[in-house]
């Protein structure tokens, strides 16, 4: 397993979550005691952050897919539902791509299969403002500016708090790796391969999302065979924290439509 860090939280079907960039296993707290309700939930460190192993100087979305299909075999899973948000977008749709056995069915959230030349430039833009010594507190301002939606800077305590809570974090990804997760990302391009997806497939855009919106990463997703996609308002990149509760519905309907969140 290369003592990639997981948790796993409640019983049922297998649900694995897969973070995106600069994010760890306790990205989806705001969910998971929902989500476990439900399913056995399965939430980990990619490699690079959190309490997985770090700086890994080849890092790719190959290697971190590699990862996720260890950590399901390690817990001797047979298939799972997979969400993925952002780059764990990319991670699953790599692993559903070339592993199909193992994915159940596939949830892409603020997700696509290439970024932007935009979201190229930008995301080197942030890579830029560490090697230089921004501050922490203003680098990360400035990434939540571009993830979350503008009801979350009404609340300037909550916005506080967040920044407290992203400087204070007790495992903290390095500078070098979150400069090799971009990387990873920028040289992950699965647009000729979307097709091969055979799970049906859930793609959750927000409305108000910067990074990947949805007029943008539409088109790219036709070629994916049984695929639904549905837009959540009021939310921005990170549409389980901007609007969890809707979030919450939209993805349980989908996975199994007799439940209801409470």
């Amino acid at each position: 397993m290369d003592n990639i860090y997981f948790e796993e939280h409640g019983k049922g079907e297998p649900l694995l979550l897969i973070a995106g960039l600069s994010s760890d296993s306790q990205s989806w707290l705001t969910i998971v005691a929902a989500l476990a309700k439900h399913f056995h939930v399965i939430i980990f460190d990619n490699r690079g952050i959190g309490r997985s192993p770090k700086d890994n100087p080849d890092i790719s979305i190959q290697k971190m897919t590699d990862d996720c299909v260890h950590l399901i075999k390690h817990l001797k899973l047979s298939s799972v539902n997979i969400l993925g948000h952002s780059m764990g977008g990319m991670i699953a749709m790599n692993l559903a791509i070339n592993h199909p056995g193992l994915v159940h069915k596939l949830i892409l959230e603020a997700s696509s299969p290439k970024l932007s030349m935009r979201n190229v430039e930008l995301f080197q833009d942030w890579v830029s403002y560490l090697k230089t010594g921004m501050d922490k507190e203003l680098w990360f301002r400035n990434i939540f500016y571009w993830i979350f939606s503008p009801a979350f800077f009404d609340n300037k305590k909550m916005l506080d708090k967040a920044v407290e809570l992203s400087i204070n974090y007790p495992y903290p990804q390095s500078d070098e790796s979150f400069a090799n997760q971009v990387k990873a990302l920028q040289n992950f391009n699965a647009i000729s391969e979307i097709a091969k997806i055979k799970a049906p497939t859930l793609l959750m855009h927000g409305e108000l999302d910067l990074l990947f919106p949805e007029a943008d990463s539409k088109d790219l997703y036709e070629s994916i065979p049984d695929s639904v996609s549905v837009t959540i308002p009021n939310a921005a990149h990170s549409i389980h924290i901007d609007n969890s509760d809707y979030f919450l519905r939209t993805l349980l309907d989908f996975l199994n439509p007799k439940r209801t969140i409470d």
